[in-house]
């Protein structure tokens, strides 16, 4: 049963506790806990899919425990050998430090940074000698080892699976013993990672850690977890129009979870709204831009949230043109009866308003380019100074002509 006293923190935005008495009673002890969050820096920017962890950490900090930040520097150095992982890519230490930082300043957006420890694992891990890696992988047999969900299933098809894979779990397990951890928290994905620390704990003498998974948020197709390399995130960094519109994007079905896990509604008025939902009383876009309104206010402020709210009902359901619409400048080929000839591509590309030259053939090819309100099927325009181009949904920039003729 869950001490009524920690109802909320053990209840609500959790998939699983292992082992939830024992957790209760190390809060009812009245120590001070440390908590163990694990980050590996392959990507600079915090998203949605981190704070549905991060709050219930900060949670715990209000009930005066630390968190110890642990940074995978070492472990981000090597990459995914396998090659299985776009988002585990081969870093330097120039970029597992730059992305560090990043992660840092917007994680201090949600955790509190006086109530937190940070470690890096080079601190350990680089003095590591062969004889200190052999002790780690005598404490657990390949058969352990294989019985993590996507090793086996790739072993088990024939598909490779590296020796430098199978010592990633026991790398992270010994972090646990390093920094002592009593908690440690991650999404439902990283259960097998975090037992294997409890198990390491125990059979280097320290009582093992507690584990506090949480469910993983769905991303912006509906579809799979939230993810940078999968472009369905909202990024905490994003400006306050960027994520209303991220979060109005989202499917129906996913508004009572993005309300559970992300913001601060009372679980009475969640539950009023899930009874809304199924009964067809209510209509979604109403409780979506309230949804959206309470996250970009916890980002931002409360009048950003009614600003975002604004432009997005002026340019979405309007169909207006935005104000303050910033102008970029385009060179013209030539000019003839007051219209210019423009290959938009340069300029798009330069700015980073396009990532490639293919991710612009994909959106002219979608209809998704527009220059006023025309849909675009090439990068060659005819068009007067100071025409509006859309890129996208959410992307508006005035055209300013260079006559470089």
């Amino acid at each position: 049963m869950i001490d009524l006293r920690f109802g909320t923190l053990l209840k609500r935005g959790v998939e699983e506790i292992i082992v939830e008495q024992e957790l209760t009673k190390l809060l009812e002890s009245g120590r001070c806990l440390r908590l163990k969050q694990g980050f590996d820096p392959s990507s600079p920017d915090i998203h949605l899919g981190h704070v549905a962890g991060l709050r219930k950490l900060r949670q715990f900090q209000d009930l005066g425990h630390k968190v110890i930040l642990v940074i995978g520097d070492w472990t981000a150095r090597i990459g995914d050998p396998s090659g299985q992982s776009a988002t585990r890519p081969m870093l330097s230490p120039q970029e597992v430090e730059a992305n560090a930082e990043t992660y840092m300043r917007q994680f201090f957006k949600v955790i509190d940074k006086d109530k937190t420890e940070v470690r890096w694992q080079s601190e350990w891990y680089g003095r590591f000698t062969l004889d200190d890696v052999i002790r780690l992988t005598s404490k657990f047999t390949i058969a352990q080892l294989l019985a993590r969900e996507d090793f086996n299933k790739r072993y088990s098809s024939g598909n490779p699976v590296s020796l430098t894979e199978l010592l990633y779990p026991l790398l992270q397990g010994y972090d646990s013993v390093v920094i002592k951890a009593d908690v440690e928290f991650g999404g439902t994905d990283q259960k097998f990672n975090c037992l294997l620390g409890r198990e390491l704990q125990q059979s280097m003498g320290q009582p093992s850690q507690q584990v506090f998974l949480v469910p993983l948020l769905i991303g912006t197709d509906g579809n799979q977890k939230m993810s940078k390399s999968l472009d369905n995130h909202i990024a905490i960094d994003e400006t306050p129009q960027e994520m209303y519109g991220k979060v109005m994007s989202i499917p129906d079905c996913l508004i009572i979870d993005y309300f559970e896990l992300i913001t601060d509604a009372p679980d009475e008025e969640i539950a009023a709204f899930k009874e809304q939902m199924n009964t067809g009383s209510v209509n979604p876009m109403n409780l979506k831009k309230r949804l959206a309104h309470e996250i970009v206010k916890q980002f931002h402020d409360n009048q950003a949230a009614i600003e975002a709210e604004a432009h997005f009902t002026k340019v979405f359901q309007k169909g207006e043109i935005p104000n303050n619409i910033p102008k970029y400048t385009f060179t013209a080929k030539y000019a003839q009866g007051g219209l210019y000839e423009v290959d938009i591509a340069p300029t798009l590309l330069q700015k980073e308003l396009v990532k490639s030259n293919n991710e612009l053939k994909r959106l002219l090819a979608q209809g998704a380019i527009e220059l006023n309100g025309r849909k675009l099927s090439t990068s060659i325009v005819d068009v007067q100074d100071g025409g509006i181009l859309r890129i996208g949904k959410r992307c508006f920039i005035r055209m300013a002509i260079n006559q470089a003729l």
